[in-house]
């Protein structure tokens, strides 16, 4: 195994020999599978026709949970697994997978009754627990909870909840996977499309490709392909895609709750759960779930916004936010079952690996949380199209990338110290330790080669000039989109800021040793 970073972009490995493996798309569906081939050791090729995550893995709600609301549909094992999942990616990645603490207020109404709702907390604490599990939901009574959360709207207020998930960065998240698969063996490249597939005899054996930055095509050959481009495989399949509905989530960001680190669960007008959540100094509202007939009309509209902010203010009322208050929208895409249910909200989130063809595997629906373990079934699927029997999985104890040998909570404060003598700011080094864990190594190299790198790219955010030159020698950056969107998320937080001119000025500086 060679090491994850620098994560470099190599296009000629493509055409070097067939592979074992190729998967097209790059989100966290097909970066897990490329990841979970590479350790079994199969030759595998990644190819991504953007940036890493670019699609729908950068727009989730950046969190890594058991779906508490899916207990009402009675998908017990779908909660059972994904919080499986929480418990091995926290243990995997603690560097990137932080507890948070949830706050779900309950108003009298319609909706399930207070003990309903705790013997549903109880069985998700048991679902939970085990190594590697957060802390067990307790109750509250009104005045305690509009005493801690006095924005909260005391009208009919019956109880409250504080229950314990987890939060992650989604595009960092992927990133981090792409690189495993790397380290593992496989060739990685993004800006690298996928026009058609090749089929001779026996079914598919790779894809057509185009260099998006030079527009060469070549054929690269491969025993099985995993379409794991999600909304945007039926465009590779043709009459042979799988059905599927195309389901749009827009999410707000907002300012900070002051003196509130918790994140809330909280119930629309039309029945539908939402959340409110701290992140990065800011705060994310969403989800919506408005069905679309084609990934390009996926847009946040007018109508998404005033629904979230209608929610925001009958459960936050004390908040005040208006649509002047909304900093950035984003949305992204789900491609799910089409499965009757009453709404959107019911609908399976679980993942059904399809084989549209001979020697194609592909898939419809998926979690990013649940996306390592059903990645490992897709990778299965690929060995029985090879008639092979499969290789045990390895992802779920193989540490990602940025983990410590030790204990994480024994690491980071060494490495903030680290870090702070070496001239970043303490907060700045907190947050580097979250966001790289153990490859902060190569920002201290960085950083005593070009001392002024140390510096905030803005006073407010905690994120350094090294971390956009990181970005482009190390972590397979190309533009200043997939720096400031995806490595880093401050065109979120700081849309159309005059900031932007200072790391344009330090991409072009150092686009040169890329």
């Amino acid at each position: 195994m060679t090491d994850a970073f620098p994560f470099l972009r190599r296009p000629a490995a493509l055409r070097e020999r067939a592979f074992d493996l190729l998967v097209i798309g790059g989100g966290i569906y097909g970066a897990w599978v490329a990841c979970d081939a590479a350790q079994r050791g199969l030759s595998v090729a990644l190819v991504e026709k953007g940036d890493w995550g670019s699609g729908t893995s950068s727009a989730s709600s950046k969190l890594i949970h058991g779906g508490l609301r899916y207990l009402e549909n009675y998908q017990f094992e779908f909660v059972r697994h994904a919080l499986r999942e929480r418990r091995r990616l926290r243990r995997i990645a603690p560097h990137l997978v932080r507890p948070l603490d949830f706050i779900m207020p309950v108003w009298k109404g319609p909706r399930a009754s207070t003990f309903t709702l705790s013997a549903g907390l109880m069985l998700y604490d048991l679902f939970g627990a085990g190594r590697g599990s957060v802390g067990r939901h307790r109750q509250y009574r009104p005045p305690a909870l509009l005493a801690e959360f006095p924005f909260l709207d005391p009208q009919n207020l019956e109880a409250g909840f504080r229950y314990g998930d987890c939060q992650t960065d989604d595009a960092r998240m992927v990133l981090t996977v792409a690189a495993a698969a790397q380290a593992h063996g496989a060739v990685c490249v993004n800006r690298m499309a996928a026009e058609r597939l090749l089929e001779g005899e026996g079914g598919v054996r790779g894809a057509l490709l185009r260099d998006q930055e030079t527009q060469e095509t070549f054929e690269l050959r491969a025993r099985v392909t995993v379409n794991a481009a999600g909304p945007w495989a039926p465009s590779l399949l043709g009459e042979s895609a799988p059905p599927l509905r195309l389901v749009q989530g827009t999410h707000l960001v907002m300012p900070a709750i002051p003196g509130c680190q918790e994140a809330f669960l909280l119930t629309a007008r039309d029945g539908r759960v939402f959340f409110v959540i701290p992140w990065y100094g800011r705060t994310l509202v969403g989800t919506t779930e408005r069905e679309v007939t084609a990934p390009e009309q996926a847009q946040p509209t007018a109508e998404e916004t005033r629904y979230l902010l209608d929610g925001l203010r009958n459960g936050l009322p004390g908040l005040r936010w208006t649509e002047k208050d909304v900093i950035a929208r984003f949305c992204g895409l789900r491609a799910l079952q089409p499965v009757e249910y009453g709404s959107f909200s019911q609908m399976t989130r679980e993942a059904a690996i399809v084989k549209p063809k001979p020697r194609l595997v592909t898939y419809v629906g998926g979690s990013f949380t649940a996306a390592r373990r059903d990645a490992s079934h897709i990778v299965d699927a690929a060995y029985w199209q090879m008639s092979e029997t499969p290789r045990p999985c390895q992802t779920r104890e193989t540490a990602l990338p940025g983990t410590p040998v030790e204990a994480f909570e024994q690491w980071q404060p060494e490495a903030i110290a680290q870090l702070v003598e070496a001239g970043v700011d303490e907060q700045a080094a907190q947050a580097l330790s979250l966001r790289h864990g153990t490859n902060i190594s190569l920002l201290l190299r960085l950083m005593a080669e070009h001392p002024e790198l140390r510096a905030r790219i803005h006073p407010q955010w905690p994120f350094l000039m090294a971390e956009v030159v990181h970005a482009l020698q190390a972590e397979m950056a190309r533009d200043i989109d997939d720096v400031l969107r995806r490595r880093l998320p401050l065109d979120l937080l700081l849309p159309d800021d005059d900031w932007r001119e200072r790391v344009e000025n330090l991409i072009g500086r150092y686009r040169t040793t890329v």
